[in-house]
């Protein structure tokens, strides 16, 4: 295995990039870690970058540290909508520092600005970070560096302070002209990049978190696609849980990520969308209920609706093919997911009990 100087955490964001070709302009070798989970990460982008920036990427999968973090609700709370973007950072510089043995590096990097975030990268936050991620004495912040603490890096001459820039704030003309400096010419489309801070998808999330007992990183695979339905009875989910395709594209993807112990329902002799049922752990799945699922996959195919008459889905798990005969206009209670004022509601109020105790 090859060794590297420093080990940079790679989003594939502007910032990243910089702090990473900074350092290697300083003479560093260095790995990017590219962080992935349900909810952020583009691991087809990597080939692209490594072509495009010259640095090396390796793929470090979260997902299940993650939804963990996330289940057990984070210790620095969420910001505007569901993203734990301190402990997330904690997170990722932990895992990081546990990977540089095995990459014979000393010392890690991060592209965070001072005063850019204002939840996650205030001075005191990034203190914060740096403490219970137990990284005082390995992280540098090279795009701030004259603007925060000496490092152990910088004190040891490993690093050369004086040549290390001191950005700060919202603004991005600094790193348009550091990016210019190091020779970067192709500047990412500054975006978020995490689907915890969007609603929609918040909205998609919240109910696998308020239901399963030990939620695992694949649900939340599941949850960005299609369409999501949630069995309700006088408004209280019951915690059956149902992802139809909207398209061809979203049946194919339902198909790759189903597990055995899910259910998968399709109609037999109609095209329509496809669907996977999703068992909570020691919660059936009754006749009554697969039926009711069957109901709604055929209530989205119009031409098993006008068929006007009982069709067949059939419901494969385990390996072990049923049919199931339903009428696509019979009742359900498979629903649509909470509007995004629901879920917020429901999140302050789970908050609220928690600092209760």
């Amino acid at each position: 295995m090859n060794t590297f100087d420093a080990l940079s955490l790679f989003s594939g964001g502007l910032d990243s990039i910089l702090a990473s070709k900074l350092m290697q302009n300083h003479g560093h070798k260095v790995l990017g870690l590219h962080f992935t989970s349900p909810f952020f990460g583009k691991p087809d982008q990597v080939p692209e970058w490594e072509r495009e920036y010259g640095v090396p990427i390796a793929v470090i999968d979260v997902g299940q540290e993650f939804v963990d973090l996330m289940a057990a609700f984070p210790p620095h709370g969420f910001g505007k909508v569901l993203n734990p973007c301190v402990d997330c950072k904690i997170l990722m510089l932990r895992r990081a520092k546990e990977l540089l043995p095995l990459y014979g590096a000393s010392f890690l990097i991060s592209g965070e600005v001072l005063g850019q975030r204002p939840m996650s990268q205030r001075a005191d936050t990034l203190n914060i970070i740096r403490n219970e991620a137990d990284v005082r004495d390995v992280l540098l912040r090279p795009l701030s560096a004259g603007m925060l603490p000496i490092t152990p890096m910088e004190e040891s001459g490993l690093v050369d302070r004086t040549r290390l820039p001191s950005l700060v704030g919202r603004g991005r003309k600094g790193q348009y002209a550091l990016a210019k400096a190091l020779g970067v010419t192709r500047i990412p489309t500054q975006a978020g990049g995490c689907r915890l801070g969007e609603r929609e998808s918040a909205r998609r999330y919240w109910p696998i978190l308020q239901t399963f007992p030990q939620p695992l990183s694949p649900y939340f695979d599941l949850a960005n696609v299609g369409r999501q339905l949630w069995r309700r009875v006088e408004d209280a989910v019951t915690g059956h849980w149902m992802v139809m395709g909207r398209d061809h594209k979203d049946n194919e993807k339902i198909l790759k990520l189903v597990r055995p112990e899910q259910y998968v329902f399709v109609l037999k002799s109609f095209p329509g969308p496809h669907a996977v049922g999703i068992p909570v752990p020691g919660l059936d799945w009754t006749e009554e209920i697969l039926a009711e699922a069957g109901s709604c996959l055929a209530s989205f195919s119009p031409r098993a609706r006008r068929h006007g008459d009982v069709v067949e889905v059939l419901a494969t798990r385990n390996g072990e093919e049923r049919i199931i005969t339903v009428r696509p206009d019979a009742p359900h209670g498979f629903q649509d997911n909470l509007t995004w004022p629901q879920t917020r509601a429901e999140q302050k109020q789970w908050e609220r009990g928690l600092a209760k105790g």
